[in-house]
């Protein structure tokens, strides 16, 4: 069974033992693996900002880390709420940047957890004008966004 497999099968039961009926779809990304959650009771996962669903995400990650590796990364999804917060975080992250080129000051954003501030980094890494880095020393972090000099 490949690893994609059993990372599909481990959330699946997981989903299941929770008592919701979702079914899981994998989809292959140019960032790694992405594991799309449809059905009924969604929304048990999604309440609260996503509050399961990162739950989730955490044992997943926790679970598999040594077998994935740091390359192949897992991200699991439910009725697209990923998606559309990665398109926001991604949008506020230029906007951010917009703000520290025009103002000079560098920007906050967080508190963030780590697989949002990934995102952050690699929508500012597409600018070359500016710069970005985490600090705090928790789980959550912010990432501050400045001009490079």
């Amino acid at each position: 069974m490949s690893e994609q497999q059993q990372v599909v099968d481990f959330v699946s039961k997981v989903v299941k033992e929770m008592g919701l009926n979702l079914e899981a779809q994998v989809e292959t990304t140019a960032d790694g693996t992405r594991i799309n959650l449809a059905g009924d009771g969604a929304e048990a996962l999604l309440a609260r900002r996503g509050e399961g669903l990162q739950a989730l995400q955490h044992l997943v990650a926790t679970a598999f880390r040594r077998q994935l590796g740091d390359d192949n990364r897992v991200v699991v999804d439910c009725n697209g709420f990923r998606k559309e917060k990665d398109l926001e975080l991604k949008q506020m992250a230029r906007y951010m940047a917009e703000k520290a080129r025009s103002s000079g000051m560098p920007q906050e954003m967080g508190p963030l957890n780590p697989y949002e501030r990934r995102i952050v980094h690699l929508a500012i890494a597409e600018d070359p004008g500016v710069t970005s880095e985490s600090i705090g020393d928790a789980f959550m972090k912010t990432v501050i966004i400045s001009v490079k000099d």
